[in-house]
């Protein structure tokens, strides 16, 4: 007779869980911005996903996330993977600069080390510093630089920032972060509304 006990209670209780509000205020004050992509990840709804857009709204992310989602932009470097290493790697790796990225992001993982926003220990770069170069590598933005001037510059950039953060860049280059983050165009023209699309290349 005990196989008659209902789970009823149990579907209530689990229902009445999702009245706790939504946190955001768990990452650090200037967070990366692979940091933001990935809590935007995890919330499962739109409006959470643009509760976390706003809170840490930045400069740096919009960029990312307008060469990303505009269609207008035209990206002139070249598509996919990067490749080349550093000088100080050609003769102990042997791969795309991006294979070595992935490579990185995947020992993190694997690790659970991260090395997250101002406890970053490694010297590294940050996209929300270098987004202010980042109209040299989309058409009309400096036509006047050379193509290896603009592709040395990018893998300078790259080479610099943390692996997960130059795996952003190099999905954003090619129209690809949703790949990767859960972020779609219309939950980032909820969260910042006075952007507007097109007409940029």
């Amino acid at each position: 007779m005990t196989t008659t006990k209902k789970t009823t209670t149990k579907s209530k209780s689990t229902t009445g869980k999702k009245t706790i509000p939504f946190v955001v205020d768990n990452l650090p004050r200037n967070p990366l911005a692979f940091e933001v992509f990935d809590l935007v990840s995890r919330s499962r709804s739109k409006a959470k996903k643009v509760e976390v857009l706003r809170k840490y709204d930045d400069q740096s992310l919009r960029r990312i996330l307008v060469w990303n989602f505009d269609e207008s932009i035209q990206s002139i470097l070249p598509s996919g993977p990067v490749p080349y290493v550093g000088y100080d790697e050609q003769n102990t790796y042997s791969g795309t600069l991006s294979t070595r990225i992935s490579q990185d992001v995947r020992v993190m993982h694997e690790t659970g080390n991260f090395s997250l926003g101002v406890s970053d220990q490694q010297g590294h770069t940050t996209i929300r510093r270098e987004s202010k170069n980042f109209y040299h590598f989309v058409k009309g933005g400096n036509d006047a630089m050379s193509n290896i001037r603009r592709e040395t510059m990018f893998i300078n950039i790259l080479q610099g920032l943390h692996p997960l953060e130059a795996e952003i860049i190099v999905l954003a280059k090619d129209g690809q972060l949703s790949d990767k983050y859960k972020i779609t165009k219309d939950v980032v023209s909820e969260a910042y509304s006075n952007i507007v699309w097109g007409d940029r290349s």
